[in-house]
């Protein structure tokens, strides 16, 4: 009686596997960005509100999977948090009188894009993303120790044009996209009087990520 051969299988097997596998890999990657969001749907309450100016810094990260040679699908989560100034405008063309009330704006938008990368076979691959998600907007101020909030999620859309060098399994890249977030404001305050409505506007970023690309 012959005892069975167990290499043979075996090797067999670790054959299919390695033929298998880069077939398999997965275009991935893992990264943070962080610039400038600018409020530029609602331009004359922010720079009321912040004295002049209508952004800030923002900051985030975002997981990206790509599908097939082009296509990519991207989830992204950021913030942006300033502080300015309750104000008072009696009307559109009126002057802004500054009420010395700290009044503190964060934004949050959770979003997915699909997007197309060109150039696929170069260290550089532009690319262009359209989406959609949800964006947290928060007021909070402070009159004379008495505390008070507004808050509101509201459905946000989102595209942008970027550009990433990509090193090995690290990518570089900047990226300049627009978001619209309608009917979040402008039921009261100074946004009513602007007749503004929409917190969602452009933004600059630059971009970190590790990951790795199918062949």
């Amino acid at each position: 009686m012959t005892t069975p051969s167990r290499p043979l299988p075996v090797l067999a097997a670790a054959l299919v596997l390695a033929g298998a596998g880069p077939a398999a890999a997965i275009d991935w990657a893992v990264g943070v960005e962080g610039g400038y969001s600018d409020m530029t749907n609602a331009p004359k309450s922010a720079k009321a509100i912040f004295d002049g100016s209508s952004g800030g810094s923002t900051a985030g990260g975002f997981i990206r999977f790509g599908l097939g040679q082009s296509f990519f699908v991207e989830a992204h989560g950021r913030q942006f948090q300033r502080t300015g100034e309750r104000v008072f405008v009696a009307d559109a063309g009126s002057e802004v009188f500054r009420l010395g009330h700290p009044l503190k704006i964060r934004l949050i938008p959770v979003y997915g894009v699909i997007g197309y990368r060109f150039g696929q076979n170069t260290h550089f691959a532009p690319y262009v993303t359209v989406g959609l998600g949800a964006t947290s907007y928060r007021e909070e101020s402070n009159v004379a120790g008495l505390v008070e909030t507004f808050s509101a999620t509201k459905v946000s859309g989102h595209g942008a044009l970027g550009v990433d060098y990509l090193a090995g399994p690290v990518r570089f890249g900047v990226e300049v996209g627009y978001s619209t977030v309608p009917s979040t404001i402008g039921q009261e305050g100074v946004s009513k009087v602007y007749g503004e409505k929409d917190v969602g506007g452009l933004t600059v970023l630059a971009r970190l990520a590790f990951g790795s690309r199918a062949p």
